[in-house]
């Protein structure tokens, strides 16, 4: 399901954090943080012709439900494919976000993106077993000749991950395997900027040899910013109301507007790789899944042109989540089937 553009007006809010402190957890020591990031919460005003899906409240008006298809129960395997030219810093940063997914250092870091993923793992299928927390770097593929060119159609996509895999050492994991496609900010691909700014399926046999679960995501940088970096960059009208884009944690607009499409299309893929286990609505070519009801809401308090509390570290850069090496990203909340709203680990209440 691909990532709607645009917000067209808010409800009313009931968010729920799903942290919870343990009385019986070891006591630890803390070093002073001479310069802890300071919470605030940005007016940015919605934008409009919104087809938005997104939903802030209760589960009163969201019926999201399964639909007895598989999740991603199995260590999760990804499977980068890089399409264009990537600068090796770009590179990083999407790799420190995929790799703080799953990491295996031990932390007291409510806000970390591990425990933004501990929400899509509580989702189950038939079985009861839940979306794996364990997701790895399995294998990278760049395909720097643009070897369907610059302008790629949605088939074309699965096209690129037939070239990907028919290229040793690049393989076909039908088991464990997703794909992730990144297209660089000199390619284009249908709908996007228009109508989206990622999307995830699942490839055709006739076309890669197996079904295999997908999502595709390209760099707005160049292309429209304003639209699929928000809130990192902002359309020329909404800048006469006085409100200003948000600083990137990481200092790109574009690959930082990514990340969040990125996860976004990364716990879609997982709790509904097939398009038949857990979404709203009764159309499965047009389902509106976990991302989609939290589009746009990053913390506590968001709503009615709010993005929610969020932090600031001390270079006035805007995030709600820590990551690996020290890393920093903006990454909107997902539903949650406990809470029966949008949860995040950076709440406030």
């Amino acid at each position: 399901m691909s990532q709607d553009l645009f917000f067209f007006f808010f409800f009313f809010l009931l968010v729920f954090s799903h942290s919870a402190c343990d009385s019986s957890s070891p006591i630890t020591v803390q070093t002073l943080d001479i310069n802890p990031p300071h919470y605030y919460n940005p007016k940015l005003p919605p934008r409009t012709l919104s087809s938005s899906k997104k939903f802030e409240g209760s589960s009163e008006f969201v019926d999201l439900r399964y639909h007895m298809g598989p999740v991603l129960s199995s260590p999760i395997n990804i499977y980068l494919i890089w399409y264009g030219k990537w600068p090796q810093s770009h590179k990083l940063i999407i790799n420190d976000f995929l790799l703080s997914i799953s990491t295996t250092t031990p932390s007291n870091d409510h806000s970390s993106v591990a425990e933004w993923w501990r929400t899509v793992s509580l989702y189950t299928d038939q079985t009861g077993a839940n979306v794996s927390r364990s997701v790895v770097i399995a294998g990278e593929y760049s395909d720097q000749r643009y070897s369907h060119g610059t302008q790629l159609s949605r088939l074309s996509i699965q096209q690129v991950i037939a070239t990907a895999v028919r290229s040793a050492p690049f393989q076909i994991d039908h088991k464990n395997g997703i794909y992730l496609i990144l297209t660089s900010v000199d390619v284009t691909v249908e709908d996007f900027c228009r109508a989206v700014c990622g999307f995830h399926y699942f490839t055709f046999p006739s076309m890669v040899g197996y079904t295999l679960p997908y999502a595709w995501v390209g760099n707005s940088g160049k292309q429209c910013p304003e639209v699929c970096a928000y809130p990192f960059a902002i359309p020329g009208y909404m800048a006469v109301s006085g409100a200003g884009a948000l600083l990137p944690p990481n200092s790109d607009v574009g690959v930082d507007g990514m990340i969040s499409v990125i996860g976004h299309e990364l716990a879609e893929l997982a709790s509904n790789p097939l398009v038949n286990a857990w979404y709203a609505g009764e159309d499965p070519t047009a389902p509106v899944e976990i991302g989609d009801l939290c589009e746009g809401l990053y913390g506590t308090g968001g709503g009615g042109g709010y993005i929610g509390q969020v932090m600031k570290d001390n270079q006035g850069r805007t995030f709600n989540l820590n990551g690996t090496k020290g890393r920093k990203f903006l990454v909107q909340w997902i539903w949650s089937p406990v809470f029966k709203a949008c949860a995040g680990p950076n709440a406030l209440d």
